[in-house]
């Protein structure tokens, strides 16, 4: 049901009540809701039930006056055909014909706008969507892919409803990883390998490392998305030249993978900035000064337990350095003073261990930060199936899959198929719950491939209106009124179930609900595709399932264009 026609109804039932509760203090709140059972109607209230007890009426005999009510009403005309009340006083609605099919007009009008909400709740509030966040220590992992996947579709979800978003990608630039990546690439331009004898126990094994040093020997300049060029020196000792090569090399690199994946970030935050901006002193002063830390055994700890961790936290270790979470409480510090009032991050589930002690340091310091702030969305480990064997190691990476792997796999050389098939698959399931990524899956051209079977729906109309000789345009002036099938009835119903499903998956910060939505669309639109034919001889319905099938295509283009994924002609 469209919005406008809920906010109808809801009108429709505020009248009928407003002689009822006239000279009481007594307040409502209209919820309407689809019944369980189809059979018992279009649209469940339960408002008789909620108010029979304050008004001293027995529920049924309230539901009977509200619905005497409503019928009574002429501005329920053309929108609510039937009322009869189920149980104890449940009210059942029956929408006319015309209400439902209003939707596919609507569709038409509003074109790509179609679910969008610019003037709900979100309307121009600002939100930072922070995601992947990778160490500029390796190629992007899977899991990485997935915190893409799900940053990017949730950021777009967040817009579609009217917020002011932010993209940003966090470089965990500074500290030990850093250092043994630079040590890494210093012990390839030595000559040493993986497997000798000279090779550190803890340098990274990709092949990407010697690729790394042998653009340093050659004295090369990269560049990233952002920031200065880096160009090696060339010289084997001089360890920072190696360093900021390295970590240069390596954001470029994460950059063409993100390119590939399509995603885009609005900006980019070095924690390195952090320190030397001050960011970090400043908020270890305001925790000192909050009154919320003290010394112990030379370290510097967080009273955390006041904020319901399980135990205090060490800040700064007995020989000077900082735990990891107190740069991840300045960075957020400053998150909020840029004025953000919302922040979400994008990880993985081995984070879960840090939310409690980030949001306790920004309580302690106490400059007015809301409880909750910021909001997870942690997800689960992927596994990457291929030939029907587990997959563990990327020759590139040296000890994982990475996102540049799946997608070549995924699309058979293709990059977009690839792109597309990664995509849907990694929002396509709850954040947290564990993903077996099936790549003969995704290189299947069947109904078991969800992506491919979204795809085929959209490329199925588009291959109906090219038999078709008819103008769109006039499609606005239609009579809808044969489109009474019952697989015409079900399409009318998921078309206007699009926005509202567009406002619980921001809501509940669950893109996948988008996923499950457009799987449900495609199975309505082959169901309908198999039971009717569009290009009747009847021009009344004929135009009138065009105009469906017009409707259907712009949906189905919405929700992919939503969750990054394209929406071909032709398959």
């Amino acid at each position: 049901m469209l919005a406008q026609q809920k906010q109808d109804i809801t009108a429709l039932f505020q009248a009928a009540l407003a002689p009822i509760l006239a000279g009481t203090d007594i307040t409502t709140n209209v919820v309407l809701e689809r019944p369980r059972d189809p059979s018992h109607g279009d649209v469940a209230c339960n408002i008789a039930m909620q108010l029979a007890k304050q008004l001293k009426m027995n529920p049924r005999e309230l539901a009977t006056k509200l619905v005497e009510a409503l019928l009574a009403d002429p501005a329920r005309n053309g929108l609510i055909d039937a009322a009869d009340i189920a149980g104890p006083g449940f009210i059942n609605l029956r929408v006319s014909a015309a209400a439902k099919q209003a939707v596919v007009k609507t569709v038409l009008a509003q074109g790509d706008q179609f679910g969008a909400a610019d003037t709900g709740a979100g309307a121009g509030k600002k939100v930072i969507i922070e995601f992947v966040s990778a160490n500029p220590t390796g190629p992007l992992h899977v899991g990485h892919g997935r915190q893409a996947a799900l940053g990017d579709a949730l950021s777009s979800l967040f817009v579609s409803q009217g917020y002011d978003v932010t993209r940003e990608f966090y470089y965990n630039d500074a500290g030990v990883q850093i250092q043994t990546l630079a040590n890494s690439v210093q012990a390839r331009l030595r000559g040493h390998k993986p497997g000798d004898a000279a090779w550190p126990e803890s340098a990274y094994n990709g092949d990407y490392i010697a690729d790394i040093a042998a653009d340093f020997l050659a004295k090369k300049t990269v560049s990233a998305s952002d920031g200065s060029p880096a160009t090696a020196s060339g010289d084997v000792e001089d360890i920072e030249s190696i360093r900021t090569f390295a970590v240069t090399y390596l954001r470029n690199e994460q950059d063409i993978d993100l390119q590939a994946f399509g995603v885009k970030f609005d900006n980019y935050y070095l924690e390195s900035s952090l320190y030397s901006d001050g960011k970090v002193d400043a908020a270890v002063d305001m925790l000192n000064n909050s009154g919320k830390t003290y010394e112990e055994d030379g370290a510097l700890w967080l009273r955390t337990e006041d904020y319901g961790d399980d135990k205090n936290r060490v800040m700064r270790k007995k020989d000077g350095t900082y735990t990891y979470f107190v740069p991840d409480v300045a960075y957020h510090i400053v998150k909020f003073q840029r004025g953000f009032q919302q922040a979400i991050n994008v990880q993985g589930s081995d984070h879960h261990g840090t939310i409690a002690r980030v949001r306790a340091g920004l309580q302690a310091v106490n400059v007015g930060i809301p409880q909750g702030f910021p909001d997870y969305v942690l997800h689960k480990m992927v596994t990457v199936m291929k030939g029907g064997e587990e997959v563990k190691i990327s020759k590139r990476a040296g000890s994982y899959v990475t996102v540049r792997d799946l997608i070549e796999w995924s699309g058979g050389g293709d990059i977009t198929k690839g792109r597309d098939a990664v995509r849907f698959f990694l929002i396509s399931r709850k954040a947290d719950t564990e993903f077996v990524f099936d790549v003969d899956v995704a290189l299947k051209t069947s109904d078991e491939n969800p992506v491919y079977y979204v795809q085929y729906a959209h490329a199925r109309i588009c291959r109906m209106l090219e038999q078709w000789t008819g103008d769109e345009a006039a499609l606005a002036n239609v009579d809808l009124s044969p489109l009474t099938a019952p697989t015409e009835a079900t399409l009318l119903a998921t078309l206007a179930a699009y926005p509202e499903a567009l406002a619980r998956a921001q809501a509940e910060l669950g893109p996948h609900q988008i996923a499950f939505y457009l799987r449900d669309l495609a199975a309505n639109l082959h169901s309908f595709y198999f039971a009717e034919r569009v290009l009747v001889d009847d021009e009344a319905l004929k135009a009138a399932r065009i105009a469906l099938m017009v409707a259907t295509r712009q949906v189905l283009r919405n929700g992919l264009a939503l969750i990054g994924v394209s929406a071909p002609n032709k398959m």
